[in-house]
């Protein structure tokens, strides 16, 4: 049988309050038990040890052993202590016999039977007494193996509360063991719920951490992040069907209209034509091209050729591949790299796109007469390379984002001044596939930072 979280709680919790509720009260019901038994034994051999203090006294005064004060005494006793004496001299002979006292209640209570066996249900106990060594005669007692009377009755009275008190614990223990299991378990209900409306495509739906437990709250807290991060994605996912659309509507609707118009005979297939024909056609090759790198990058298993890199002749590659771009622009291309001679692994062509990547994005979005300035600074294990622009700079809002597939913070751009906003989710693939990590600065005016951090081993 499968049982519920919150039945295994409620279960777990009635088993220990229950146990310690029985194992206690078992405990204290025998034990008022014993130590009401012992109490009466400490009395009863108190009252033994007075009548035989009377008993020695009177025999020191006048050689005898009874006195009216012994009489009273043990008839007292024997009427409301149920305790019994029979007191015999140095020669054996009998001088107070108090059990007839119990024979006669017993017939009175309707049980039948001779002196003889009087004391046949009594326990006793034998105590000499004794003057300067010498025996002068004997006090034997007797007194009930069961309690009896106002002691039966107090005892009782005691075991009736102690058995009452643990009906009343273990119906408290019921309810608050409910109470409890219900409490414990009401967050993950609050999170069942969410991710049951999460599934049934209730996208808003969300755990309300603040009603929850600090064990609790981590869970809701992770979970109401996923839910968001999901949600980006899904924007993310969207707005890429519309950039992806869009990039591909104006190609396919340029080759369109070529070709009717070739079928039609309006126009004539002459060299201009067909090559405003071509370059729309590889327009759409580059996409597919882009969208062939990003899934390379982001496979898990991507292989890495690692060759030993110096990072001067890099830099120079790196200008010698940008230099007529920056010229054309107008737009100043800085690389500041002091340092002698600098080694260190990883994929040089993978280095190399990662570098172009960002050097692409610095000189698409500064303006003429601007610089963009490279800088490699680094440790024995560590090489930082850094991509400064004076553009216009990246909104806070997009900044989170820029890594994330398909996203463009400039949603005004077109196919001229943009990709479809997969460049930096590649530089970021490549980066990590190094063991690496990249951070991107920024403020609006002013201009953006990239700053990437590669192992040197």
């Amino acid at each position: 049988m499968n049982l519920t979280f919150r039945s295994r709680i409620f279960i777990y919790l009635l088993i220990v309050s229950l146990s310690g509720v029985f194992i206690t009260s078992f405990t204290i019901f025998f034990g008022v038990e014993n130590q009401f038994s012992n109490y009466l034994q400490k009395s009863r051999e108190e009252q033994v040890e007075e009548i035989k203090q009377i008993a020695i006294s009177q025999y020191e005064r006048n050689g005898e052993l009874m006195n009216e004060q012994i009489d009273d005494i043990t008839h007292r006793h024997a009427m409301s202590e149920d305790l019994y004496y029979q007191l015999y001299d140095g020669d054996g002979d009998l001088l107070l016999d108090t059990t007839s006292s119990h024979s006669m209640m017993g017939m009175m209570n309707g049980m039948h039977g001779s002196r003889s066996d009087a004391t046949d249900d009594l326990q006793s106990d034998s105590y000499p007494l004794t003057k300067n060594g010498r025996t002068v005669g004997a006090l034997v007692v007797f007194y009930p193996d069961e309690l009896t009377g106002e002691d039966f009755i107090f005892l009782n009275e005691i075991k009736r509360n102690i058995i009452l008190a643990v009906i009343v614990t273990v119906v408290l223990s019921v309810l608050f063991s409910l109470l409890f299991s219900n409490r414990l378990t009401s967050g993950l209900k609050k999170i069942i719920h969410a991710v049951t409306g999460f599934r049934n495509s209730q996208r808003k739906s969300r755990v309300p951490v603040e009603e929850l437990t600090d064990e609790m709250r981590p869970l809701g807290e992770s979970f109401n992040e996923l839910a968001e991060s999901l949600a980006q994605e899904e924007s993310l996912r969207k707005q890429f069907t519309a950039n992806f659309a869009h990039e591909i509507r104006t190609p396919l609707a340029t080759l369109r209209s070529h070709i009717e118009a070739f079928q039609d005979g309006v126009w004539e297939p002459d060299e201009n034509k067909l090559g405003q024909c071509h370059d729309e056609l590889m327009r759409l090759v580059r996409l597919v091209n882009e969208l062939e790198k990003l899934i390379a990058a982001e496979n898990p298993q991507i292989r890495l050729d690692k060759t030993k890199i110096e990072v001067g002749k890099l830099l120079s590659s790196i200008e010698s591949q940008f230099s007529s771009l920056f010229m054309k622009k107008g737009v100043d291309l800085k690389i500041d790299y002091s340092e002698g001679e600098r080694w260190f692994f990883g994929d040089r062509d993978k280095v190399i796109q990662i570098l172009t990547n960002l050097i692409n994005n610095a000189l698409q979005y500064t303006p003429e007469g601007k610089s963009v300035f490279i800088t490699v600074k680094g440790t024995s294990d560590e090489l930082t390379f850094i991509v400064q622009d004076q553009g216009k700079g990246i909104h806070v809002d997009d900044l989170p984002f820029l890594y994330e597939r398909f996203y463009r913070g400039d949603k005004s751009r077109d196919r001229k001044t943009g990709g479809i906003g997969i460049g930096l989710s590649i530089v970021k693939a490549l980066v990590e596939a190094h063991g690496g990590n990249i951070q991107i600065e920024s403020e609006l005016g002013v201009g953006t930072t990239a700053k990437v951090q590669l192992p040197t081993k």
